[in-house]
């Protein structure tokens, strides 16, 4: 991955919008049940921030060149990254140079950054590294205001779909005794 854009930005600008996120923005990482989906689970992480002001988001949207602009009904807007390529080789190297100064940011950057790094690698796809997110995301954002649909027990307990598939297929291939 070139990583011009991100040596092109302008320190000013990269600690604006660092500062910006701190206060302003946030990691997150969702466990949507899926009926459609084998192990019924869908992993999405997603960085966003929120503000009525559409026109700084849309400039900080420029500078990260990915993610999308969405208005609430409320009249906030936000602007959100969840692709998984976008989030690796955009949020979470712009976020390593122009650090946040809050040391709450700091840590869950850093769990939000471990989890894009598992998922970039296909490892939600297995039950170790889907049961290893599900624990990652327990410690992102704590304190008050954090909702949680689904709790640990819940997620943990479940296979993930790439796990069954491929389980399913091994056992398709075993012997079978039947003649």
């Amino acid at each position: 991955m070139n990583n011009n854009w991100l040596t092109n930005i302008d320190v000013a600008t990269g600690n604006y919008i660092a500062g910006f996120t701190d206060g302003e923005g946030s990691f997150n990482v969702s466990m949507i049940k899926r009926r459609d989906y084998v192990g019924k689970w869908k992993v999405l992480a997603s960085f966003n921030i929120s503000q009525k002001d559409r026109v700084i988001l849309e400039f900080i949207k420029n500078i990260f060149e990915c993610g999308t602009l969405r208005e609430r009904s409320d009249g906030v807007v936000y602007f959100e990254v969840t692709n998984i390529d976008s989030l690796k080789e955009k949020v979470t190297p712009f976020f390593n140079r122009f650090i946040f100064l809050s040391a709450n940011k700091k840590k869950n950057f850093l769990i939000f950054s471990e989890i894009v790094h598992l998922m970039a690698n296909k490892e939600h796809l297995t039950k170790e590294g889907f049961n290893k997110i599900v624990r990652l995301r327990e410690t992102l954002n704590l304190g008050k205001g954090r909702k949680r649909k689904y709790n640990l027990k819940e997620l943990i307990t479940e296979k993930s779909s790439e796990t069954i598939r491929k389980t399913d297929f091994v056992q398709k291939l075993e012997p079978t005794n039947e003649i």
